[in-house]
């Protein structure tokens, strides 16, 4: 089955959105029932929300809603916390500026850049929570308590994301990965059809 461009990339986005939710809803289930007294948290949405900046540029702010949807329905959040999570987070989009500095693939291929453009993405979606967040109510040293409890979900982002790297097509701008692996088949036909032709 042929798919085109768009329909690539809205199933691949809709993969990533139901694989976020799901986790997110798993996640904050488990510690409000077992951990419910821990200063940490653990939220896979900035992990996922780098790789998608990656694949598919803005688009990425669904997930950052959608993750923050999930994880504030799961949690029994506010309005003011959802509205903070889900408006405020997309400020985390920020760090694509870092595509401009280096461009996708020197970004992708070098880890102290990826590492800088994760914990950037991470540090800008905290600043955007906690200015939506002043908006209802929150304070300024707000932004000491995100960065501490949230500091978990940065080690898992800054982890997850250099895993990606590894794995081919994963942390890779799409347009680019689906030339890439065109050009490779064409030119493994072409040698598979020299070699055919010599043999006879």
């Amino acid at each position: 089955m042929n798919l085109s461009l768009k329909q690539y990339r809205n199933i691949d986005l809709g993969i990533m959105l139901a694989m976020l939710a799901a986790a997110e809803v798993l996640i904050n289930r488990a510690a409000l029932t077992r951990f419910a007294d821990e200063l940490y948290v653990l939220s896979p949405t900035i992990a996922v929300v780098c790789i998608v900046m990656m694949r598919w540029g803005a688009y990425a702010a669904v997930h950052v809603i959608g993750g923050g949807l999930a994880m504030c329905i799961a949690s029994g959040a506010s309005a003011g916390q959802t509205t903070a999570y889900c408006v405020g987070g997309c400020l985390s989009l920020a760090a694509m500026a870092l595509f401009k500095v280096w461009g996708k693939d020197k970004l992708r291929e070098s880890t102290p850049k990826s590492l800088l453009f994760t914990a950037a993405a991470f540090l800008a979606a905290q600043v955007g929570r906690w200015l939506v967040g002043m908006l209802f109510g929150g304070t300024a040293a707000d932004i000491v308590r995100l960065l501490t409890t949230d500091s978990l979900s940065l080690l898992f982002a800054l982890v997850t994301v250099q895993l990606a790297r590894k794995i081919d097509g994963l942390f890779e701008d799409q347009v680019s990965y689906l030339v890439r692996t065109q050009s490779e088949r064409q030119r493994q036909q072409l040698a598979e059809g020299g070699e055919g032709t010599e043999m006879f």
